[in-house]
């Protein structure tokens, strides 16, 4: 992209999309079906999500042995204490209508002996209530539901800005192979997944780059806990192997794998009551530990005693043959990698942000459900709760104005994906400590550099055309407190901006991880090795006008309302 870029193509919606996972096609078929004219966007293809691979399943409360108020037990209990109890006991409630509408559009789960649903059970779970389907391709039937619904999605498109008014949202601005363009709308909807990318390993797409927490960032929103990254602690582990790594499902240690050392000892032995289905925090800890202790780079997990592997788990066993190892006879090499953010745009469970008309639902937000630790297979529940619940609060913003008048020039700061990927696994990883994070920011801090988006070009849409680019030299760098002169701008790619989004999600992250002197859930610091509690609370993170980082705290209830209560 050069200076004097111009904008190609313009839109109008009542509801932006931004994501065709679970949260955000649901959202949109919601909208859709209630009149509002939706534009979904998606930067990949169909399946380019974290919901098409998603293994394990769906946590929804079963009709026989099971209750609301088990499965809002066990969601606290793993949430580390900063659950909101109100919003998991909404959430847990609105799973089985979820489903049986994912149902109606169908999708269709593995049914047992006797033709009911089969079940199966998880890490932290007290009973066995995850659906599935394909064995441990659940996310991809889901996917593949949501897409068959015929919902239309422009793919291949990115947003660079949801652009805020004096009414809130007016639009958005994105970047296309049709050039750049913009939307205007009154309601814009992030559901775009997770922020695996900032580490060298993670279960999470390619395009996990963390856009959501950056866009809402931007746009004046806060995010929330941020500094309780998820690692699934049984990733396949292959030599020299980096980006997106197979996960192996906890759904095999539901089945009876269990979980050894290079010795052949227990990993989680006299570790937690649950053992190897002990929520998975503690099992990516213990796993990390003993790795220390033996000077490894992984363990093993031995299915060998699973009858019908193969049939059972059709993905893991490809995945597995791929790497040369035969599942029903052979040990398979495992350690933790980054899989899901537990915080994200604070959100009530309707998916309502801060700034009026901004929306975000699915990994991206952080409605309270999770807390510390996300409890196994709800994240797929939250996606469909939360994503019809959005898609139906959006409606809320018809009849409001909303239209893009001009574009000013902006810039935004990035750093390498690969320096901020080295810096966050080393430092910000399974286990961290406070000069590991110092570290960290400063190494990040020391190779950022500014990014003009998109251009930078000034325009006034009403205009025939697009006129010479605005002088960069305006002072806002200066403004913004960062200290570089506009010169050093360059114009954006969308790598670039992808790069931009990392480095401001992991600023937010290790500025939040900094501030919680103790150990929480899947925030675990070697040298705060207790939890504290004065600090049951969530840090909330947001921009200072000067484009520093602020932060706040937000009271949590994490006791479980009764259900009688309501």
């Amino acid at each position: 992209m050069t200076a004097g870029v111009r904008i190609t193509w313009e839109a109008e919606a009542d509801l932006v999309v931004i994501g065709g996972g679970v949260a955000g096609l649901t959202a949109a078929r919601t909208a859709s079906l209630r009149g509002l004219r939706v534009l979904t966007s998606s930067k990949g293809g169909p399946t380019d999500t974290s919901t098409q691979y998603a293994q394990g399943g769906i946590a929804v409360v079963a009709p026989r042995g099971d209750s609301v108020d088990s499965h809002v037990h066990d969601t606290v209990e793993a949430g580390g204490g900063l659950c909101d109890g109100a919003a998991v006991r909404s959430i847990v409630e609105g799973g089985q209508a979820a489903v049986a509408a994912l149902t109606d559009l169908g999708a269709v789960f593995d049914l047992g002996r006797d033709g009911q649903i089969s079940r199966t059970r998880e890490g932290g779970h007290s009973t066995r209530r995850i659906i599935h389907a394909g064995g441990d391709a659940t996310g991809a039937e889901v996917q593949r539901a949501l897409n068959a619904a015929g919902l239309p999605v422009r793919f291949g498109a990115a947003a660079l800005r949801v652009v805020t008014g004096a009414d809130g949202v007016c639009g958005v601005v994105m970047v296309s192979d049709e050039g750049f363009g913009v939307v205007h709308t009154p309601a814009v909807l992030l559901a775009t997944g997770g922020l695996g990318q900032l580490y060298a390993l993670s279960t999470n797409p390619p395009g996990a780059t963390g856009d959501g927490v950056a866009l809402a960032l931007w746009a004046g929103a806060a995010v929330a806990d941020l500094e309780f990254v998820q690692f699934h602690p049984t990733v396949l582990y292959t030599p020299g192997g980096l980006g997106r790594r197979p996960l192996i499902s906890e759904a095999v240690r539901g089945e009876g794998a269990i979980l050894v050392d290079s010795e052949g000892n227990s990993v989680t032995a006299g570790v937690h009551p649950r053992g190897d289905l002990a929520p998975r925090d503690v099992v990516s800890r213990a796993i990390a530990e003993r790795m220390r202790a033996l000077g490894t780079d992984h363990v093993f997990l031995d299915a060998r005693g699973i009858d019908g592997f193969a049939q059972r788990f059709p993905t893991i066993t490809a995945s597995c043959l791929a790497a040369g190892i035969d599942p029903g006879a052979q040990l398979i090499p495992v350690a933790p990698a980054a899989h899901y953010q537990c915080g994200g745009v604070l959100t009530d469970t309707h998916g309502r942000t801060g700034v009026p008309g901004l929306y975000a639902a699915g990994e991206v937000a952080r409605t309270g459900l999770h807390g510390a630790n996300r409890l196994a297979s709800n994240s797929l529940l939250e996606g469909l709760v939360v994503g019809e619940r959005a898609g139906t609060a959006a409606a809320e913003r018809l009849g409001v104005r909303a239209r893009i008048d001009e574009i000013a020039p902006w810039t935004v700061e990035f750093a390498e994906r690969s320096v901020v990927q080295q810096a966050m696994t080393e430092h910000a990883s399974v286990v961290r400590d406070g000069a590991g994070l110092a570290i960290a920011s400063a190494r990040i801090d020391a190779a950022m550099a500014l990014v003009a988006v998109p251009g930078p070009v000034a325009r006034t849409l009403d205009e025939t055309d697009v006129g010479p680019a605005a002088d960069p030299r305006g002072g806002r760098a200066e403004e913004s407190g960062s200290g570089r002169e506009w010169e050093s701008a360059v114009p954006a790619s969308l790598r670039t901006v992808e790069d931009a989004a990392l480095t401001l999600t992991a600023r937010a992250l290790l500025t939040a991880a900094a501030a919680r002197a103790e150990s929480r859930g899947c925030h675990t610091r070697s040298d705060h090795p207790s939890t504290v509690d004065d600090q049951r609370y969530s840090t909330a993170v947001r921009l200072d006008p000067h484009g520093g980082l602020e932060l706040s705290t937000v009271a949590v209830d994490s006791a479980p309302i009764p259900s009688d209560a309501l």
